[in-house]
């Protein structure tokens, strides 16, 4: 199954709309897409829900899934109340997590307005999101010889000066940075240096 198909399918499950955050690191994930109308989204932007928002504390804080009407922490700011004047009235959180020290986060909040989620629904979800946090993970495959190349073009040297400074010739370097292009799956060397700084690589 392709992700476009994925995320359909995720649409039309939950009809009021979903966010999802792929691959979130210190700050900020690698990916993010909100289905939900513009007008919750504006609503919940200007008030700045989100640090007070039980679902998105629930989801950085623990794996797995929770309807939420499950979900028991303090809401002192009513998101919740507010979101289902929005239509967000029946919804499921999910959460995944490296389990290693440099671990990454994704999540998805998904909603409905008409109906709890089922089991077999979150399974889908919950399924869903696990393949697409998989899909974008770092390539394990870059030799440190490729990360170097690709650090030392990022911080501006040219060809000759990276070969010059690891002692190689630019044919080697060029090599490097090609086999680095290709693992990382970049069409360019920016689009390289770009999808590498993006996985905490550089």
């Amino acid at each position: 199954m392709t992700v476009p198909d994925e995320r359909r399918l995720m649409g039309e499950l939950a009809n009021s709309g979903y966010y999802l955050a792929l691959r979130v690191g210190f700050a900020f994930p690698m990916e993010e897409v909100i289905t939900f109308q513009p007008e919750w989204v504006e609503h919940y932007t200007r008030h700045r829900f989100m640090l007070s928002d039980p679902i998105i504390r629930w989801m950085y804080a623990n794996s797995g899934t929770i309807r939420w009407s499950e979900i028991a922490l303090d809401d002192p700011r009513e998101v919740m109340r507010q979101a289902r004047s929005f239509g967000l009235r029946f919804g499921v959180a999910v959460s995944c997590f490296d389990n290693d020290p440099g671990g990454q986060r994704s999540f998805g909040s998904f909603a409905r307005s008409d109906r709890e989620f089922s089991n077999a629904e979150v399974r889908q979800l919950e399924g869903w999101v696990g393949k697409l946090h998989r899909d974008k993970a770092p390539p394990t495959n870059l030799t440190g010889a490729e990360i170097t190349a690709l650090q030392m073009v990022r911080d501006g040297m040219r060809l000759k000066q990276v070969a010059h400074e690891l002692g190689v010739t630019e044919g080697a370097v060029k090599q490097r940075l090609k086999n680095a292009r290709v693992k990382l799956g970049a069409k360019t060397g920016a689009e390289a240096i770009s999808r590498a700084a993006g996985f905490g690589l550089l």
